[in-house]
């Protein structure tokens, strides 16, 4: 017993794990290296899958009412019309939950039934990766994946170092360096060693900690600690080592990266639960009708059914002794009764017709040849059947960043070097740069042996200053060659280079492409080809990085020259250079300045020559530094800031991060659509807020960026408080709250002005008391009023109308219009140590409320839980649809999360689309996925419901009318066959055809008009209250459609003499009548005609008729010769188009009042197609990418890895900008395109200056307060007066002007 009690006791507390001890491991029942995603087996699919899908409200309503079917006393319908629906859908979405799970099974047994060498009775041996336990010691050779979380024991490589890549877990793809204990370095690769190593590693349970380890290992009765470096985990590649051997730690879920997956959650549409609560709502309806008949039965049976029981014989189940009774129990079995009967208000064809449209919908998906990625040979995938519509309302994107939103692959674009900038290629003619392109022809690097095809460089002065042997060029690229941590291999015969980030391997690639190649290094040495030659330098020092140097430096020694080589950020470097190198610091900042505002990631370089004495006594100091027991970083710190100082300036470098192709355009638009995107990534700070400004997600329109870093509650809490109130104080003085200032009758057409600032205009001592002097942030945009939108350059009014609102804007006699403009307002960045602090309790309402007020937040350094738990909260607290999109094993946990998981088939494996709902190949394609198809699928979704709802309350409700005449004795007014077929054969295909085919714009409009995409985040196309008018006009058809036939068939009498007045003649014509107002209201609520619509829509007409005949004539239906007679008197199509009318009618007006009176943005945009009208000005106010690539945001960054001592992201970040000479604001606030039109107008201003004059006179009342602006031309309404007047006067000069400025055409002032 007592051998027992300890592994509980050691179970509970930590986890002991003893290496080649099989038994011993067994005891505490660890899993096993197994893993399994899918749902079912063989035994349990059709229980679980059932068990599953009779959750569903719906079907489990439709279970219930096929039993009271089956039973006769009470159904007036067969069970088939219900059994035959039912059984279908179960089918169709078993065979669904079948197929995704074999998927799933195909997914694990793939990974199951990888190799891993495993060591067993001190032999090697190929076992599968299912079949590693923990306790085993496995092999891993280079490039191949890690098996299970294993503690590192020994390495190829010197000193025990190995080196992995974490691309599965974090997206990175650079290389992190881990090292086991120097103690079971010397185990080797002997397997006798490593078969009788029987340490014990106590070490912490499981977790989802992918940065953090904490145990011991005893062995050799020795105790040493065990963290981090010392793990590799499951989902690593070994790269750039030969081989390694391990213990595993933890296995199969317990691995990091299981624990960090999250599990699968049932996913459902905003139009499921919506259709849920519906149900509910028609289930409560239908039983309070029922009730209400079961009464009136009751009672119409007590008072005069009781009197014609020789004609209306009771069942003999009713009690005859005593009336009252008899009665109640007849209407206890009327209320089931009409339960079956009106059961077709939601009848079962209802979710079949949702699951084949959804169905077809995923194909259409599948089948985009615009989602189509020629390079890999990939399509978009819809790898589910059930979220299409959910598509169409998203309101928050979670991406990744890295392979997602970035191709991973860093580019050496321009460079500064002794003051002179190269890269940009200058146009000889003009002296102004050429705009890069593939069209342009790039530099031929082909004489160098050693120069990689796909290296692209334009500027041929740099390579002729490098072959001319020009001093300062060498230098810089030698600096390159030979300052780095790269590690280089022969594969093939060729020359590779494994970096610790991709920027680092670009720097080490351009100094090869320019003649100086890296070729090797030991611990030790580094040898370099310069133009030919072997270069050979003794590694005397490395320097490495960490968060506060944010530099590296490597000391070298050839021959008698000892030099120090440093790069990094720019104001670390700066700081450290000797002086008389002003004019050469100034020149070089320009160049910084000018890369980092193209969104480049800038380094600089530096060198100093030291001399051996020097060298000799700064070592010596160093060795003592290093070996001090107390303060040992600060003293080492001290002693490398000693020696990287008086340094000379070499250069800049400038890499850019390439994005995917299209990233801006596509995150614009779906900003202008009105989705929030928040980057979650693993990535540095800078290097993520960098990539924010290069895809757009960050402008220069943002009033600030908050940046969230604090490493405590407390300090989190102080910098979310300070944000608030930054926030308050910009709304405070935004121009909602002013129209005060703008409410004169001036007539300032036809410039108006559109403010969206912190800073308005400001009034003299005399004026009103005005607010306290808001933040120095002035956004001002201009444009047309509505009047004017005819003339030159006015934007169309579609767009206007959208953009804007629907609304009127200005006001009367065109005064200023002031809106906010949806460029401006702030963005996010929360650090991954200040993120878990914003997700506690206490501080995610703050965090919330920040966020949620912010056009952009980035999240940097999270984890892959992390992520998740972003999503969760959100899904949570914002009750927002959201979806998340990424590319590696870490994005996994986030795709499962979110409402729609989207999973990018890139560079790092395939689990981000196997975890996923619907698998693209490019991020530029999600905006296509959720604009194009998404809207598509929620209008057509939304269209589809409506009209099934309509028309099956217009087929059930004539019931009821026709219950007031039979005494409620749930009699049906048409022929059960109808009944039974009426979804199915009848008004099936037209619906289903509206459902898959219908769209209101074509998917180019789509795409040009983002804003198409806001009635779907807001659920307008359907809600409740559309489905309250859904039914209340199908009640009003079914009113119709029985009493006007019912009217005139009463004591009817054909020409003939026979009597019409018989209740199968009249459900006939109202059956008929029926199908004929079905077709005639699709046809007015299709506006996308295909052949397909047109087959279905007047093939169900004529299909009725010929079913009608053959059910009747051939198989002896009990309404034979009913239809047929009826159609052969005029009173029946007299009927039929009195009736149709009636009920088409206020249809049609109402669908023409809309258009013509309040006209939505697809209806404009029709209207605009049909009449061929394509204005130029209309792109101006549609949401598009700005060109411009400069920014005011200077920051530098470069991307290492991210652990201390291996290569930190090198950046610095300060908010400037060249400030304008000239302003036409008071206190310098307005645009230089504003400037110049004020200039402009300064002649003719002074040629009609008493015109001028008098008419700002009139136009502002005579006020002080505009007289004196006047006086000073510092209102725009001087401007538009000036410009009416010189325009009057037909001046030639501001012919070249234009009088207004595109609205996305914003310059943001920093003051």
């Amino acid at each position: 017993m007592g051998t027992k009690t300890q592994p509980q006791q050691a179970k509970e507390n930590e986890r002991r794990i003893r290496a080649n001890d099989k038994e011993f491991n067994l005891q505490y029942k660890y899993h096993n290296n197994y893993i399994k995603t899918s749902k079912y087996s063989v035994f349990t699919f059709l229980p679980f899958n059932l068990l599953e899908q009779f959750q569903r409200l719906a079907n489990f309503y439709f279970l219930c009412l096929l039993v009271l079917q089956l039973i006769p006393a009470i159904s007036s319908l067969t069970p088939v019309t219900t059994a035959i629906p039912l059984i279908g859908v179960l089918t169709l979405t078993a065979v669904k939950d079948a197929y995704d799970d074999i998927q799933r099974h195909l997914s694990d047994s793939q990974v199951n039934n990888r190799k891993s060498k495993t060591l067993r009775n001190g032999k090697l041996v190929d076992a599968k990766w299912s079949e590693v336990q923990v306790g085993d010691v496995i092999r891993l050779d280079n490039n191949q994946f890690v098996a299970a979380d294993i503690l590192l024991l020994t390495t190829s490589e010197p000193n025990g170092l190995c080196f992995i890549e974490t691309a599965e877990l974090d997206g990175e793809t650079n290389l992190k360096a881990k090292q086991c204990l120097t103690e079971t370095i010397e185990l080797g690769d002997h397997h006798d060693a490593l078969w009788n190593f029987n340490g014990e590693i106590l070490c912490e349970r499981p977790n989802n900690l992918l940065n953090k380890f904490d145990g011991t290992l005893i062995w050799r009765n020795q105790r040493f600690a065990l963290d981090n470096e010392k793990i590799l985990l499951r989902g690593c590649v070994l790269r750039n080592t030969q081989w390694c051997y391990g213990v595993v730690v933890f296995a199969g879920v317990d691995t990091k990266l299981m624990q960090n997956s999250g599990k699968t959650q049932f996913k459902s549409t905003g139009v499921d639960r919506l259709l849920n609560f519906i149900i509910i709502g028609i289930v409560l309806f239908l039983v309070a009708i029922c009730a209400l008949f079961a009464v009136g039965c009751a009672i119409w049976e007590g008072l005069i059914g009781q009197h014609f029981q020789v004609y209306l014989p009771w069942e003999h189940i009713i009690p005859k002794d005593y009336i009252p009774s008899g009665a109640t129990v007849i209407g206890l079995l009327v209320f089931f009764s009409y339960a079956i009967v009106l059961n077709t208000v939601v009848p079962i064809s209802l979710y079949v017709s949702v699951e084949v449209i959804r169905f077809i919908q995923s194909f259409l998906i599948n089948w985009d040849e615009e989602m189509y990625y020629a390079r890999t040979n990939t399509y978009a995938k819809a790898r589910t059947t059930t979220l299409n519509e959910e598509l169409g309302q998203i309101q928050y994107i979670f991406s990744d960043k890295t392979g997602t939103l970035t191709q991973n692959i860093m580019t050496f674009n321009k460079c500064s070097i002794n003051g002179r900038t190269y890269g940009d290629v200058i146009d000889l003619r003009t002296g102004e740069p050429i705009e890069v392109t593939e069209a342009l022809q790039c530099v031929d690097f082909s004489a160098n042996p050693h120069h990689e095809s796909d290296f692209r460089w334009y500027d041929r002065t740099l390579l002729d200053a490098v072959r001319s042997n020009e001093e300062h060029s060498h230098v810089f690229f030698r600096l390159l060659a030979l300052c780095h941590t790269v590690m280089a291999e022969t594969v093939e015969g060729k020359l590779e280079y494994q970096a610790q980030s991709p920027d680092e391997a670009a720097l080490v690639a351009a100094a090869r492409n320019f003649g100086f190649v890296f070729r090797s290094r030991t611990p030790n040495s580094i040898t370099i080809e310069v133009m030919g030659r072997k270069e050979e330098y003794e590694l005397l020092n490395i320097l490495d990085f960490n968060n506060v140097r944010k530099r590296m430096s490597v000391i070298l020694r050839r021959g008698n020259t000892v030099v120090l080589y440093c790069k990094g950020a720019d104001n670390v470097i700066y700081d450290r250079l000797h002086g008389g190198q002003e004019d050469l610091k100034a020149r070089t900042q320009d160049h910084l300045n000018k890369f980092a505002g193209e969104g480049l990631r800038t380094l600089v370089l530096a060198e100093r020559r030291l001399t051996e004495q020097y060298y000799k006594i700064w070592r010596t100091r160093q060795q003592e530094a290093a070996l001090a027991m107390d303060s040992r970083e600060e003293r080492l710190n001290e002693i490398y800031e000693e020696i990287e100082s008086d340094m000379q300036l070499v250069g800049v470098t400038a890499i850019e991060d390439k994005l995917q192709d299209g990233v801006p355009k596509a995150i614009a638009n779906l900003q202008s659509a009105g989705i929030k995107i928040w980057v979650l990534t693993g990535d540095k700070q800078e290097t993520a807020i960098n990539i924010g400004y290069s895809c757009q997600l960050l402008t220069d329109e943002l009033a600030d960026v908050f940046i969230v870093d604090g490493n405590s509650v407390e300090e989190v809490e102080k910098q979310l408080r300070q944000f608030k109130e930054s926030i308050k104080i910009y709304n405070r003085f935004r121009p909602g709250g002013t129209e005060a200032l703008y409410n004169s009758d001036s007539n300032m057409d036809p410039l108006s002005v559109t403010m969206t600032q912190t800073s308005v205009f400001m009034h003299e001592s005399s004026s009103p008391p005005t607010p306290p002097p808001p933040p120095a942030i002035s956004v001002v945009t201009f444009r047309w009023d509505d009047k004017n939108k005819d003339k030159k350059g006015g934007p169309d009014s579609a767009e206007c109308n959208d953009l804007f609102g629907d609304e009127k804007r200005s006001l009367d006699d065109g005064a200023a219009s002031i809106v906010i403009d949806e460029t401006t307002g702030f963005a996010l960045v929360v650090n991954g140590h200040s993120l878990v602090h914003c997700l506690s309790p206490e501080l995610e309402i703050k965090f919330l409320d920040i966020a949620s007020q912010c056009k952009a937040v980035i999240c940097c350094r999270v984890t892959p839980l992390q992520k998740a738990l972003v999503v969760e909260l959100i899904k949570r607290a914002k009750n927002a649809v959201t979806l998340a999109i990424g590319d590696g094993a870490n994005d996994v946990s986030m795709i499962k999360a979110a409402h729609i998981g989207v999973g990018i088939s890139g560079q790092e494996g395939l689990q981000a689309v196997l975890s996923s709902d619907y698998a693209i190949a490019q991020f530029r394609y999600l905006e296509r996925l959720l604009l194009v198809h998404g809207r598509w699928s929620y209008y057509r979704m939304c269209k589809f419901l409506r009209y099934f709802f309509y028309k099956n309350f217009a087929f059930t409700l004539c019931h009821c009318w026709y219950s007031l005449f039979c005494g409620f004795s749930a009699q049906t007014v048409f022929d059960p066959m109808f009944i039974s077929v009426y979804n199915l054969f009848y008004t099936s295909l037209p619906v289903l055809s509206l459902g898959i085919f219908e769209q209101d714009v074509s998917d180019k409009n789509s795409l040009e008009y983002p804003r198409l995409y806001t009635p779907g985040l807001r659920s307008e196309l359907f809600n409740i209250r559309e489905f309250i008018y859904s039914v209340l006009h199908g009640a009003f058809t079914s009113l119709v459609l029985f009493l006007i036939p019912y009217g005139v068939y009463k004591d009817g009498v054909s020409q003939n003499g026979y009597i019409l007045s018989d209740h199968m003649t009249l459900g006939a014509v109202v059956a008929t009548i029926l199908i004929v107002d079905n077709t005639a209201q699709i046809s007015l609520y299709t506006s996308y005609w295909t052949i397909v619509n047109h087959i279905t829509i007047w093939g169900s007409l004529v299909w009725y008729f010929v079913l009608d005949y053959f059910y009747n004539y051939v198989i002896g239906g009990p309404y034979v010769g009913s239809l047929t007679q009826a159609i052969k008197d005029l009173t029946f199509w007299m009927t039929m188009l009195i009736t149709v009318m009636v009920l088409v009618a206020p249809v049609l007006a109402y669908k023409y009042y809309l258009l013509d009176v309040h006209p939505s943005l697809s209806d404009k945009i029709r209207q605009k197609s049909l009449k061929k009208i394509h204005s130029r000005a209309s792109s101006d106010v549609r949401r598009t990418p700005s060109s411009r690539r400069g920014r005011r945001s200077v920051r530098s960054g470069y991307a290492f890895a991210h652990q201390e001592g291996f290569g930190r992201l090198i950046t610095s970040g300060k908010i400037m900008h060249k400030m304008p000479q000239d302003f036409a604001f008071p206190l310098g606030l307005g645009t230089k395109k504003t400037q110049a039109l004020h200039n402009n107008l300064a002649s003719a201003d002074q040629t009609k200056a008493s015109n001028s004059s008098g008419h700002h006179m009139g136009n502002n009342n005579n006020t002080n307060q505009r007289h004196n602006q006047n006086q000073n031309h510092s209102s725009m309404a001087d401007i538009s007066a000036e410009g009416r007047a010189a325009d009057a006067g037909g001046s030639g000069a501001n012919d070249d002007i234009s009088p207004r400025a595109p609205c996305q055409d914003l310059d943001t002032i920093n003051l």
